[in-house]
């Protein structure tokens, strides 16, 4: 049985001291052109030190894949000031600082690109209220925007960060490409799932060579994937067990699941027989670790997800009470925060960014 205080080491050779991360969450705290503030440096220090790892908010590898104002940037070597201080921030008592790179793809609209037109796949709008048909991107483009994720994890390496995880998940570019619904290319890069995890395959292959080019070991590369989609046609579980089985032979040191709840099951009628995050472990085999999520709040919640997975992240408990794992690797649950009190936002340095995100996930614990 595999224990949350037990330490964790990558292929790369990065140990994290517990299997306990903080799972990546939206801040909002970032200047307009995505520089690191101070906010944002406090947020992170409140909650650092006691976890294995901190993955930190999606930072952009373009200028035309920012999805949110207040987002951090990667974009550029002028960044790298930054991100060093982000990373300096997070890095303390052993915990290790991993950056999300990503790209919002048609996921977000013209007034945050300041007049540009979001670019995707395909000239296909999401299917949400006020969705802007997104420019297909030219093929000549595309080699171009994995070169800009490459750069991106240099910029990350010579920032002292620990890592980068590739934010495959949540609708943003990088499953644009994988999804039959947002990719409907006939091209190299669209139509059968093999062609549609192309653009996937080659960008791990680009960003684990920058690492092993430039880095230093221990710099480890993870990705993070949603299981499902419910727009038709959209991923199905079929489709992530063979990008899965695909990511699982690459040198990847580690892969992320992305659910609001770990016991979540499939629609798909053939995968109901237990959790998504069962079958996604099952079909690794062992073959790299699995970072299991999903509205964790207690330590026994931890312990079934480290049933399925080798790492647990943890995100809104850790919002509420910074010291959440602290308070259960020492078996003092019984102190911890279950409720945030407007009044305790300050406290808490919870602003209105990620005050935001709490109230759309978890508005019952909000007081």
């Amino acid at each position: 049985m595999k224990k949350m205080d037990e330490a964790v080491t990558f292929r790369r050779g990065l140990t994290l001291k517990n299997r306990i991360v903080m799972a990546p969450m939206t801040t909002k705290m970032s200047f307009y052109d995505g520089v690191v503030t101070q906010d944002e440096l406090n947020y992170y220090s409140l909650r650092t030190g006691e976890v294995g790892a901190i993955i930190t908010a999606a930072a952009n590898v373009q200028e035309v894949g920012k999805g949110w104002e207040g987002e951090l940037s990667a974009a550029s070597d002028e960044m790298i000031p930054s991100l060093s201080r982000l990373a300096s921030a997070i890095k303390r008592n052993g915990t290790k600082a991993i950056l999300q790179i990503f790209h919002g793809g048609r996921m977000t609209n013209s007034k945050i690109l300041r007049g540009e037109q979001p670019v995707a796949p395909s000239a296909i709008a999401a299917e949400r209220e006020g969705a802007e048909t997104p420019r297909e991107l030219m093929e000549a483009e595309i080699p171009l925007l994995i070169e800009d994720y490459r750069q991106a994890t240099v910029r990350a390496i010579k920032a002292g960060f620990d890592g980068v995880e590739l934010h495959g998940a949540n609708t943003y570019l990088i499953q644009q490409f994988f999804s039959p619904h947002s990719n409907r290319r006939s091209d190299q890069w669209g139509g059968s799932v093999e062609k549609r995890a192309h653009f996937i395959e080659l960008l791990v292959d680009r960003v684990t060579g920058a690492v092993d080019e430039y880095a230093e070991k221990g710099f480890i590369v993870g990705y993070r994937f949603s299981p499902e989609e419910y727009e038709e046609p959209g991923i199905k579980m079929a489709d992530t067990m063979y990008l899965v089985d695909l990511l699982a032979n690459k040198p990847l040191d580690y892969l992320h699941i992305s659910l609001n709840d770990y016991q979540r099951v499939s629609v798909s009628k053939a995968f109901q027989e237990k959790s998504m995050l069962a079958y996604v472990h099952e079909k690794i085999a062992g073959r790299v670790p699995l970072i299991g999520v999903g509205d964790v709040r207690t330590g026994k919640q931890a312990e079934e997800v480290l049933e399925e997975a080798e790492l647990v992240a943890v995100g809104r408990a850790l919002l509420i009470d910074p010291h959440w794992t602290k308070k259960v690797l020492s078996g003092k649950e019984d102190t911890i925060r279950t409720v945030l009190p407007f009044e305790d936002r300050d406290e808490l340095l919870i602003q209105n960014g990620v005050w935001g995100f709490l109230q759309g996930m978890m508005p019952e614990r909000l007081v």
